[in-house]
């Protein structure tokens, strides 16, 4: 049975003074969404929780959003946030599901096992009436913190490029319908509208309710009607990396591990000329 990757406001709540949980405040938002994560977690966060702004993160040095840095300058970020080898992380976003499964994905891809999702994110926990606490937060103590990197779950461009070609993954856009099929332009400047010719296109909205994974029927009955085989692997994509988690830990949900996920995502293969792109459904 394959152990749950959330964990409930509940557990949380019980546990929110225990010396070895660290929680993360992984919010981020779309600039379309109007949204400020830094001033929302000013506002409110869950008491204790530490801000891990994804943008700062991420490398800093690359053209593209959100890319993985190099390990030892994820060392070197974790460190100074306080987050050490052994921790138990619980990581939550400001729309219950959203940026949370990017961070979690993370940590894992550079060697932390035990890391879990707050089920219903901040959403879930100011529901159910517990405290929460304001201001810059509490800093802590710099903790040891080995990043190793999981080459295998991070694909590139020529990976994706392989098996779209001979077929050994499946390629799963988590985009919009409409982005998916080029009916609407991107929002980054140079990127080409469409997407990679025999890609498939599981919007990441149809996978959750109210800021929740939907349940495994549910699920099963999106991953089918995007005509994604669970019996085959699957390398997720989306616009810049973030949204492809949310299908990744779908998949994890059903027992079906994602064989890797395309950190450049259509950011990157949509400004590159050299890279094929078609239009139209699937």
């Amino acid at each position: 049975m394959t152990a749950s990757p959330f964990v409930t406001v509940d557990w949380l709540h019980q546990r929110l003074s225990a010396p070895d949980i660290v929680v993360l405040d992984a919010s981020w938002y779309l600039p379309a969404q109007g949204r400020d994560a830094e001033a929302e977690y000013r506002a409110a966060h869950i008491p204790g929780a530490i801000r891990f702004d994804l943008d700062a993160m991420s490398d800093t040095d690359s053209h593209l959003p959100h890319m993985l840095p190099r390990p030892e300058v994820f060392s070197s970020k974790m460190r100074a946030l306080g987050v050490g080898d052994g921790a138990q992380v619980v990581v939550y976003d400001g729309m219950g599901l959203f940026s949370a499964p990017r961070v979690r994905w993370m940590l894992q891809t550079f060697g932390m096992r035990d890391v879990k999702l707050l089920e219903g994110g901040m959403p879930a926990w100011i529901a159910a009436g517990y405290p929460t606490e304001d201001g810059p937060g509490r800093p802590r103590d710099r903790r040891h913190f080995t990043a190793r990197l999981d080459n295998g779950a991070v694909a590139n461009a020529s990976d994706v490029s392989r098996a779209l070609a001979n077929g050994s993954a499946q390629v799963v856009d988590a985009r919009s319908g409409p982005r998916f099929r080029g009916e609407e332009a991107e929002p980054r400047p140079g990127v080409r509208p469409g997407h990679m010719p025999g890609a498939r296109n599981l919007h990441y909205a149809a996978l959750q309710a109210n800021g929740r994974l939907r349940d495994e029927a549910s699920l099963r009955a999106a991953i089918a009607e995007a005509g994604v085989d669970l019996d085959r692997p699957v390398i997720t994509t989306c616009g810049s990396g973030v949204t492809a988690a949310i299908v990744a830990l779908a998949l994890e949900t059903l027992g079906k591990e994602p064989r890797a996920l395309y950190d450049g995502s259509w950011s990157e293969w949509g400004a590159d000329p050299a890279r094929p792109v078609e239009t139209g459904p699937a």
